[in-house]
């Protein structure tokens, strides 16, 4: 691994750091290609042992796709928290908005889902993303949505 893949990858215990979601809400394994204040892919392993497979569907198992767009945005929130190096203690990135979304392929068990991130605008703590998840050539989703820093009380 070179210095530079190694220095644009953001691996578990980072994610863990950087924003609070944890099982069974954590939606990103790991992330890679990021750069500060531009862009950053999420990666999420699927696995037939995610607990919304029992109920969605049992016969034909497909990842909910309000989990997909949550999904993207914890990756907006990585990339957020990196960008902005955000102590997690007293400081929550939260999710502000959704628009233009889309769902094109179902994401099953067993597929890696890439979550594409760009931030489209930044201005202090308010973030606006283009997003667009991918199994691999296929278009998952796609959305337009917005992350917030705000302080949360100790």
């Amino acid at each position: 691994m070179t210095a530079e893949v190694a220095a644009t990858s953001i691996e578990i215990g980072e994610i863990l750091a950087r924003i609070p979601h944890r099982y069974p809400f954590l939606l990103v394994d790991r992330a890679e290609d990021y750069v500060p204040g531009e862009s950053i892919v999420g990666i999420k392993a699927v696995t037939i042992n995610e607990g919304f497979f029992q109920g969605h569907f049992p016969d034909y198992p497909v990842m909910p796709g309000v989990l997909i767009v949550e999904a993207m945005a914890q990756t907006g929130a990585v990339l957020m928290s990196k960008t902005l190096d955000v102590d997690p203690r007293g400081k929550t990135i939260l999710f502000a908005s959704l628009d233009n979304c889309r769902f094109r392929h179902p994401v099953r068990p067993g597929d890696l889902l890439k979550l594409n991130v760009r931030v489209a605008r930044a201005r202090g703590g308010l973030f606006k993303f283009e997003g667009r998840a991918m199994v691999d050539d296929k278009v998952a989703a796609e959305a337009e949505f917005a992350a917030m820093l705000v302080e949360t009380p100790q």
